[in-house]
């Protein structure tokens, strides 16, 4: 039965203090989807007495309107489980999450994809969702789950929703191949030899046009953010905090590791190997840059080989343009490392109110649910649609659009509720987009996670965001020359002195009460 509605509220942030004080997968048998046994990884089951057939779900909708066609049925017919979907628009999550924390009007099943928002964190840790850890086992996907992404989900010890799994690093180093090639350099696989192949990319004229008119690396405005913050874990620094041999939590810009990045990179701009105009760049302007062929080197994602040439189609790059995505970076004797970018692979939490699922019993069909929808079949319809329908699979096994306006109605809403992002990868056309998602997969095994994102700090909840503007704009100007590591290091005082001392002493505080 279809039942989805555009989900209304109320902000009403006022009740929220008296609402919280009161209160990729494996391939299973479609034939189990109604079944409300809960089955643990040895195969023995749990006979659960829940009559729950019917499951309403709070989920995001980044598409301009709810989704239309036979998809939620075919969801429903493979779970065994009637699905009512309160979409929530994406551009007024905040708002209409809030209200619907404050009034206790939730759904079975709530997305909660605001990692950092205090008042998501407050109301997972007020007693209103349940605690699933002690269930997942019972799940053969949910028990899947890595340990890394279990780490990240958890508030004061707990796991208060099924973590929406993504990729857990997806960064790589980015080096133009065809130049390369045209320069006979190697693909460089050190620190070191990236400094050469920037200063190659900039002075020996790698497009052999003979014009002073390309460099090393191209950054963005957002540099410190994300192209630099990823290429300091190549240096040994951790993402975003670290945690010293006693226990201390401190910001990882407090590292040596983090000010020799700095050094390095700010030599690369220094000598001319990067466009001078980075602190201003937008994302866009960026990506028009290298898709004319004016830069070799990029710190992105790696699926972004694949589009900077689909970027660079019908200009004079288009018919040369290759990538190397290196992922395999190192420096000196720094093992090999990836920041992850995507919050240890967690996207947010699948949080189920004790309020609307009363027993562990309902508690199991709606984790059931969650798990079924992670084999592959849901997964399918939830990506790419019906086959025939919404796409076709050629006989070298690539999966092809048949109507981009019929998926983007009929699928691509359900693209961001899909409880795992790595279930299948569907092989593309692209040779690089599947080197790409190569590369993202083997980032795994090296990836490095926040260690403070499931810790406690009132103070970097309220006032993070002002106290670290000092430490980007210190960044900048470092890297400009402005000022010089000295005038970095009294940045820092002044964030310690402002209010981060405090962010230390209570993430550090978390953390002992944690481990």
């Amino acid at each position: 039965m279809k039942r989805s509605k555009l989900f209304a509220g109320v902000f009403t942030a006022s009740l929220l203090l008296a609402a919280c004080g009161g209160g990729a997968g494996a391939d299973t048998d479609s034939a189990a989807g109604g079944n409300n046994s809960s089955q643990n990884t040895e195969g023995s089951s749990t006979e659960n007495t829940s009559s729950k057939d019917s499951v309403t779900w709070m989920a995001m909708l980044h598409t301009p309107t709810p989704p239309s066609g036979d998809i939620e049925g075919l969801l429903e017919e493979y779970t065994g489980i009637d699905v009512e979907f309160n979409w929530v628009p994406d551009a007024s999550k905040e708002e209409r999450i809030n209200a619907a924390l404050a009034s206790n009007t939730l759904a079975d099943i709530v997305t909660l994809s605001q990692i950092d928002n205090t008042t998501v964190r407050q109301a997972l840790t007020s007693g209103m969702f349940w605690d699933v850890e002690p269930y997942l086992s019972e799940f053969e996907n949910l028990a899947a789950i890595p340990e890394t992404t279990l780490d990240a989900s958890r508030l004061e010890g707990h796991i208060y929703g099924v973590p929406m799994q993504t990729s857990i690093a997806r960064y790589s180093v980015l080096v133009r191949k065809d130049w390369l090639e045209n320069l006979g350099l190697e693909v460089p696989h050190t620190i070191d030899e990236l400094r050469e192949v920037a200063r190659a990319f900039t002075e020996d004229d790698p497009d052999g046009n003979g014009i002073d008119d390309t460099v090393g690396f191209v950054e963005r405005s957002e540099s410190y953010m994300v192209g630099f913050r990823n290429l300091t874990g190549y240096f040994g620094a951790d993402n975003f905090f670290h945690v010293s041999e006693d226990g201390e939590v401190i910001p990882s810009f407090m590292q040596p590791e983090f000010k020799e990045a700095m050094e390095w990179y700010r030599d690369i701009y220094a000598n001319g190997w990067m466009n001078s105009d980075f602190a201003v760049m937008a994302k866009n302007d960026q990506k028009d840059y290298i898709a004319t062929g004016k830069g070799g080197i990029v710190l992105s994602g790696a699926f972004d080989a694949n589009n900077y040439k689909t970027a660079a189609v019908g200009t004079d790059q288009e018919e040369v343009m290759d990538w190397e995505i290196i992922n395999d970076m190192t420096y000196k004797d720094v093992p090999r490392r990836m920041l992850s970018d995507t919050n240890g692979g967690m996207g947010g939490w699948l949080a189920i109110p004790k309020t609307n699922v009363e027993t562990e019993d309902d508690l199991r069909v709606v984790l059931k649910f969650i798990n079924d929808l992670m084999d592959e079949e849901p997964y399918t319809l939830m990506t790419m649609g019906v086959e025939g329908v919404h796409y076709e699979v050629t006989e070298d096994g690539v999966y092809n659009k048949l109507d981009d306006t019929i998926s983007q109605q009929e699928v691509q809403p359900y693209v961001s509720s899909r409880p795992s992002q790595s279930v299948i990868i569907f092989k593309s056309a692209s040779e690089l987009a599947n080197e790409g998602n190569e590369k993202i997969a083997e980032n795994a095994e090296f990836a490095v996670i926040n260690p403070a994102q499931s810790l406690d700090s009132e103070t970097y909840t309220s006032q993070w965001s002002t106290l670290v503007e000092g430490i980007q704009d210190g960044y900048y100007k470092y890297m400009m020359g402005d000022i010089d590591m000295d005038d970095f290091d009294a940045a820092i005082d002044t964030f310690l002195k402002n209010g981060g001392q405090d962010i230390i002493d209570e993430f550090t505080a978390s953390y002992a009460k944690s481990n």
